[in-house]
């Protein structure tokens, strides 16, 4: 279970989120939305400390989020990572297996073995010795997923995974969701659009720096929830669609 309790957090004294609170069940699928600048990557970095807090605290599986670092994933968005790096799709899914061989030790038979099923079943084995600079966005964000994968964490948390791939990956992302939530692993996915969250998710978290609503999306999508995060504007945008297909 992650539990998140008062959480505030500040740049420069100017407030990014304000006293949020909420827990995310074992083996659940939960949807993270909000509008442009509302603080969802601000919220993910910060369960993790990657941000300093104001006030608060996060634990996982009753324990404080330090001491839980090898049971926690997290995948940023495409946009803060090197493509340019020198360095082949394996490479970047072994280095998730470095900590269980050690830095001065090489990976054993079962790590590659495991980093082989997973580029498997990501669709990326055929592209394994590519040079990440060479590779589509959807490829790109396969590999990232798949070295989440590779570490075999029990909680995932992935920042707008579904931005800007193609049909093919949104496809692969949607069904390995489904199995890790079946696995029993615990998942929170930042999402740009109302669809991707309709459509794989079984619980939102709607913030505008701070939290708005947050349950099933029957509960969360109410009309007054979207007026408050998002403005008149917005609700007239984004409510009033006649489908959310995304895939």
């Amino acid at each position: 279970m992650l539990e998140v309790a008062d959480l505030s957090v500040e740049y420069q004294g100017v407030p990014v989120l304000s006293h949020i609170s909420f827990t995310l069940k074992q083996g659940s699928l939960a949807g993270l939305i909000g509008p442009n600048g509302a603080g969802k990557t601000t919220l993910l970095k910060a369960i993790l400390n990657l941000v300093p807090l104001r006030s608060g605290c996060v634990t996982f599986g009753g324990q404080p989020i330090s001491c839980q670092r090898q049971r926690i994933a997290y995948v940023p968005q495409r946009s803060q990572i090197d493509w340019d790096y020198p360095i082949t799709v394996k490479n970047v899914v072994l280095m998730a297996r470095t900590v269980h061989a050690g830095w001065l030790r090489g990976y054993s038979k079962q790590s590659r073995q495991l980093v082989q099923q997973v580029l498997e079943r990501l669709e990326l084995a055929h592209l394994s010795d590519r040079p990440i600079s060479q590779l589509s966005g959807g490829q790109q964000q396969r590999v990232f997923l798949a070295r989440a994968l590779a570490q075999q964490p029990d909680l995932f948390l992935l920042d707008e995974p579904f931005n800007g791939v193609d049909k093919k990956t949104e496809s692969i992302l949607s069904g390995v969701y489904q199995e890790l939530k079946d696995a029993g692993k615990t998942i929170l996915i930042s999402c740009h659009a109302w669809a991707e969250a309709l459509q794989t998710c079984d619980q939102l978290l709607l913030i505008n720096n701070s939290l708005i609503a947050c349950g099933s999306p029957d509960v969360v999508l109410q009309p007054e929830n979207i007026l408050r995060a998002y403005g008149m504007a917005q609700e007239r945008n984004h409510w009033h669609r006649p489908s959310y297909h995304f895939c």
